[in-house]
């Protein structure tokens, strides 16, 4: 295999996606490739950062921290052992999915589970090193955003004796905050780019241990730091441009497929709030029917339109790192077989 640029690669991608889903296509295999795509690629990808303000007023009465009893500590402590053991089994079951997806797109074949099967152990050992760069970058991240952190609380303390808020205050601590988020967001994205587009081959291929993984994805990016520079600035735009694209195309039939449903179940909720007994009863079963069919077919959507992008750019990493990797590139395109130096000449 020829080494792709970053913008060569694309056109290739898409082809090896149009392959395995659509020729032939079939539903069972379509929704069952799309979905581990989804489930791999689509969910990890995403992050949503959630935060509340705290709102200041002059006078605002003082909180105390509720009493806790020794059972609820325990309690609360074992729902955290239990949500961190599911979180990891759940995130086990990812990256063993992700070798399984490797190896349908690699392979150009349908199967998940020989995937699964095949690279029990690599997936195992990525599992655990991946664990160990989650818990280093909370580490980097917790030292970087501490300083910030405690300078909000004294704001916040300052603030609530003073019985006012310095907007100006505020504002200056907050702009220098904003650089080291972003930095701490491209430095994610950035470890993730290398950790599973650049070094799980080597791991999946070659059973290769994690560090001499590592020092050879660095290798190839140093020795064409250009190429994958752009690679790294479309791997993350083209998603975006296609999404938005989905969106505007998409916008008016989706507002129309959820709107109605969704008044529906309005009207319905407005209606039942003084019906008893068997109305009561069937409205309700009414409202949760409804409901349950707007999720499943949004499920559905997700599943159907996410999932090939998902494969898409899944291919496009392979086949750009493919002709940089050559047992990759040997995979993707299998070198030609010289003819046999004996074979019969045939007589003039």
């Amino acid at each position: 295999m020829y080494v792709l640029s970053a913008a060569e690669a694309v056109s290739p991608a898409l082809s090896r996606t149009k392959h395995l889903l659509f020729q032939p296509f079939r539903w069972g295999t379509y929704l069952k490739l799309c979905a581990v795509a989804v489930f791999t690629e689509g969910l990890s990808g995403n992050s949503h950062f959630n935060g509340n303000n705290p709102s200041f007023s002059h006078g605002g009465p003082s909180f105390s921290p509720p009493a806790l009893s020794a059972g609820l500590i325990a309690a609360i402590v074992a729902l955290s052992i239990v949500a961190i053991v599911v979180g990891l089994l759940v995130f086990y079951f990812v990256v063993r999915l992700r070798f399984a997806l490797f190896d349908c797109l690699v392979h150009q074949t349908t199967s998940i589970s020989r995937g699964w099967r095949l690279y029990r152990e690599q997936a195992g050992r990525f599992f655990v090193f991946n664990i160990l760069v989650g818990v280093v970058y909370l580490m980097v991240a917790a030292a970087a955003v501490l300083p910030f952190i405690f300078r909000f609380i004294r704001f916040y303390h300052d603030s609530h004796v003073a019985g006012r808020f310095d907007f100006g205050e505020g504002f200056s601590l907050v702009v220098p905050f904003l650089p080291v988020i972003l930095l701490l967001i491209f430095l994610a994205i950035l470890v993730d780019l290398v950790v599973r587009d650049f070094m799980m081959p080597h791991i999946a291929l070659e059973n290769a241990p994690v560090v001499e993984a590592w020092e050879a994805a660095l290798a190839n990016i140093a020795a064409d730091k250009g190429a994958f520079f752009l690679y790294a600035v479309l791997r993350l735009l083209l998603p975006m441009v296609v999404l938005i694209g989905l969106f505007i195309v998409l916008l008016i039939p989706m507002v129309i497929v959820f709107a109605i449903p969704g008044m529906m179940i309005a009207g319905l909720h407005a209606a039942l709030t003084d019906a008893t007994g068997p109305l009561l009863v069937f409205g309700t079963f009414l409202e949760f029917l409804i409901g349950f069919v707007m999720f499943t077919l949004g499920l559905f959507l997700a599943v159907g339109i996410g999932g090939p992008l998902c494969i898409a750019m899944r291919n496009y990493a392979l086949l750009f790192y493919g002709g940089r990797y050559q047992p990759l590139g040997n995979l993707l395109y299998p070198p030609a077989q010289p003819a046999p130096a004996n074979a019969a000449i045939s007589p003039a």
